[in-house]
């Protein structure tokens, strides 16, 4: 279990005899401190616990939770070291909103019904400020409704969208689970006062801005994920109280099934039963953040001098040293090939001096066999020399080779608490690699021998701190390879907007001569750049480097790239990467996603790509997928925030699209490449929450609560410019593709319709949907004498 949950959440909580373990909670590294926040983290998850355990007919509960303190919090005797934790892969996160608005509790969820969301979102003020008790309910109750929004796919059984729903001649119902839930329907006039809902005879509905107040007092257990917050609500909505007519996400996604059934079908549930004790109260840890700590171990066994690996190495690593470690750290370098060496031990990053000098230490020559655990071992004992454990550090783990004896390390590795990020470069890295990733929560990569894809340097530029401070982190804007005739060019523009320009470095690299090809670059305002102001380093003469000065100027920056060897035709690839221009205004980010990293055909894979800024999420761009075989055939996809197919809603900054154009077994790598405009950032709220109570019915009387913040358009228009993201998505493992025919079977099919709309006008009913593709989301849909179209509406 905790493998699987691996790769598909990076979550580390098991189930253990009903009780969930190792659940973990970070605070945001820029939350200042405040003790209030951890007590009220504790006493949230005690009283959530007890509440869970009754709710799931004493089957499950919270018996161990982990809370992240940040690293700038003062340091107490009673917090741990890290081991494999961290603020990235956190279940529940506590951080305050980009914007001043929206204390929304609420859960992140790309996935459909039954698929486990990314992690629980709420902010300090809701923690700590108690007045949000009355529309929220209180805080343990709100951390269910979001746990079974998280753990087990459901979704909200209200809908702000769609706030009411017809049953019948003038009969409007408020969107909710159950029915059986009692209130007024009422209108708030601007004066604060209220009165009674008029009906809309074009709609069928109640008039825009009506709310349903539902009677403090209610006989109905049900439902949680509808309003928890009322005291009766002790239950989520089974087979006889489920609500099959509302018009909510639960019943759109899960096929009009109750949230008890997509419980009870949950793996979960088929590993648990009813427990016969009370549960014990949450056992709480106390972790905080420490150095950054990381070992290169890299391998230079005779493989590597096929395909060019040790250039195409040196250069990717020295970009990871240079540009993408965050200062601060520490690294150290191990090679390996039938035996380790350790090249340098552990250095600070504290100044460009100790950057240049690690870069000495990578490897340029390559030759033996290859002990994938000879590296392991060494990396540890790199970490030993300062540390009195490994634990919390991290070993980015580069091999294209095979090994036997792989898995002699496997307890070690697991005993260690590093983490340890894979790379398997070219087609015959040990299959067995991503186990070491599995236990230990890192991430994993593939690069293929196509020298313009740019995989390698992709992966490299991908390993950044995972402790949740994005300020700080590089940002990749540019990854192009192209294979270029004598004389011919490579051309491009990269987007810089306001959000990031420090530290920005453009980096050139060429794959046949010595000689560097002619390079020019111009900046916005028509200043340029030309070879001579890039650095060549005697070290590595197939790469040249520029770094701006200040932060880079905002706007398009063009660049022209010359292939001048006459030999013949050769790879160039540019790299642009930078970090946020403020430490206080959160930059444009794009984290992509996949719904699995193991995969058996015929089942298709899902790419997700969530771009935002800060938690605003960023909508309108243009996403696209590069999906790349390990034969280095590479497909690229339009990701859609559209709410069809695999997205499973419109306008929220996730991007999604199925992918089923496998052409072989074994390794794929993912990247994701996201375009925008000034336009493109728009305000959506957060769904997936629990809801904000309009106000209460009691003893007749109807009490309103403080109307919820509403965001104006003013503040979420930050007038980026245009903006360009590269991100590695990692890599995913495909079995039992069958071998390629001319004439291969339609086994996907379409996906289903989630969005048919019906109106009713002049006594006909029109009809709207979007037509799914003929493979899932993929091509079109076509039937005999029908329409056919591909992510079209027609009516």
């Amino acid at each position: 279990m905790l493998q699987l949950l691996h790769g598909v959440t990076g979550s580390l909580v098991k189930l253990n005899n009903g009780g969930f373990e190792d659940v973990v909670i970070a605070i945001n590294p820029q939350t200042p401190e405040d003790d209030k926040i951890v007590n009220s983290l504790k006493e949230m998850v005690k009283e959530a616990s007890t509440y869970l355990f009754n709710a799931t007919k004493q089957r499950f509960y919270f018996k161990t939770v982990k809370i992240i303190i940040p690293f700038t919090w003062t340091k107490k005797p009673e917090y741990r070291r890290l081991t494999i934790e961290s603020y990235e892969e956190a279940d529940v996160i506590v951080a305050n909103p980009y914007l001043k608005y929206g204390d929304d509790p609420y859960t992140l969820q790309y996935g459909g019904c039954g698929e486990q969301g990314r992690y629980i979102h709420f902010t300090p003020k809701f923690l700590t400020n108690d007045s949000l008790h009355n529309v929220y309910g209180p805080r343990g109750r709100v951390l269910v409704h979001e746990w079974a929004h998280l753990r087990w796919g459901v979704f909200d059984e209200y809908n702000n969208d769609a706030p009411f729903y017809t049953v019948g001649q003038k009969k409007v119902e408020a969107t909710r689970c159950s029915a059986d839930v009692t209130g007024k329907y009422v209108f708030q006039t601007k004066d604060g006062k209220t009165r009674t809902c008029k009906y809309d005879h074009r709609t069928q509905l109640y008039e825009a801005g009506c709310q349903f107040v539902p009677d403090r007092k209610q006989s109905t257990p049900a439902s949680i994920m509808y309003m928890q917050s009322l005291s009766s609500v002790t239950e989520f909505c089974n087979n006889n109280s489920h609500n099959i007519d509302a018009t909510n996400m639960h019943n759109k996604l899960c096929n009009y099934r109750s949230t008890w059934e997509v419980i009870m079908t949950s793996k979960d549930f088929a590993d648990s039963s009813q427990l016969s004790f009370l549960p014990p109260d949450p056992t709480f840890i106390l972790l905080q953040t420490q150095d950054r700590v990381v070992c290169l171990v890299l391998d230079v066994s005779g493989s590597m001098t096929s395909n060019n690996r040790i250039n195409r190495l040196k250069q990717a690593a020295e970009i990871f040293i240079r540009q993408i470690i965050e200062s601060g750290s520490w690294v150290g370098i191990v090679t390996f090939n039938s035996a380790a060496t350790i090249q340098t031990n552990l250095q600070q990053i504290v100044s460009d001096t100790v950057r240049d000098s690690l870069v000495t230490f990578l490897p340029a020559s390559a030759g033996g066999g290859t002990s994938i655990c000879s590296g392991v071992r060494k990396g540890f004992e790199v970490f030993l020399k300062k540390y009195q454990s490994t634990e919390g550090c991290e070993i980015v783990l580069l091999t294209d080779g095979q090994d036997s004896t792989i898995r002699s390390c496997f307890d070690e590795v697991q005993k260690s608490g590093s983490i340890i990020h894979t790379i398997a470069l070219g087609p015959s890295a040990a299959k067995e690699l991503e186990m070491l990733k599995n236990m230990t929560g890192g991430l994993r990569f593939s690069a293929t021998d196509s020298l313009d894809s740019n995989s390698l340097i992709e992966a490299f530029t991908s390993i950044s701190s995972r402790d949740g401070n994005i300020s700080l982190q590089a940002i990749q804007l540019e990854s192009k390879g192209q294979n270029i005739n004598p004389m011919q060019w490579m051309d491009g523009i990269v987007s810089i907007d306001k959000t990031v320009g420090n530290d920005t470095f453009f980096i050139v690299t060429w794959s046949e001569t010595a000689y560097p090809p002619g390079i020019f670059l111009t900046d916005p305002k028509g200043k340029k750049y030309s070879r001579t102001d890039f650095v060549i380093d005697n070290t590595n003469r197939y790469m040249a480097r520029l770094k701006i000065n200040g932060t880079a100027e905002v706007g398009d920056w063009k660049y022209k790239i010359q292939n001048t060897h006459t030999g013949g035709a050769q790879v160039l690839s540019i790299t642009v990467t930078t970090r946020a221009a403020s430490l206080t205004v959160p930059p444009v980010t794009v984290k992509p996603y996949l719904n699995t990293d193991t995969n058996k055909y015929p089942s298709p894979m899902i790419i997700y790509a969530e771009v935002s800024q800060g938690f605003l999420p960023v909508i309108d761009a243009n996403v696209t997928a590069t999906v790349e075989s390990q034969s280095g055939l590479a497909v690229e996809l339009q990701l859609h925030d559209s709410g069809v197919g695999a997205d499973i809603r419109k306008s929220d900054g996730i991007y999604s699209r199925y992918f089923t154009s496998f052409n072989g077994n074994g390794r794929y790598n993912v990247k994701v490449h996201v375009q925008g405009t000034d336009k493109a950032v728009g305000y959506v709220q957060r769904y997936n929450q629990a809801l904000y109570v309009p106000g209460y019915v009691e003893d007749d009387v109807i009490h309103m609560n403080t109307p919820r913040p509403e965001v104006s358009e003013d503040e979420i228009q930050p007038d980026l410019g245009n903006f360009s993201r590269i991100a590695s998505g990692g890599s995913f493992t495909m079995t039992d593709v069958p071998p390629n025919t001319s004439s291969p079977p339609d086994i996907f099919p379409p996906c289903k319709i989630t969005d048919l709309e019906a109106q009713f006008e002049d006594d006909e009913f029109l009809l709207s949907w979007t037509a799914p593709g003929n493979d899932y989301d993929i091509g079109k849909e076509s039937s005999e004498g029908g329409r056919h179209g591909h992510y079209d509406t027609w009516q």
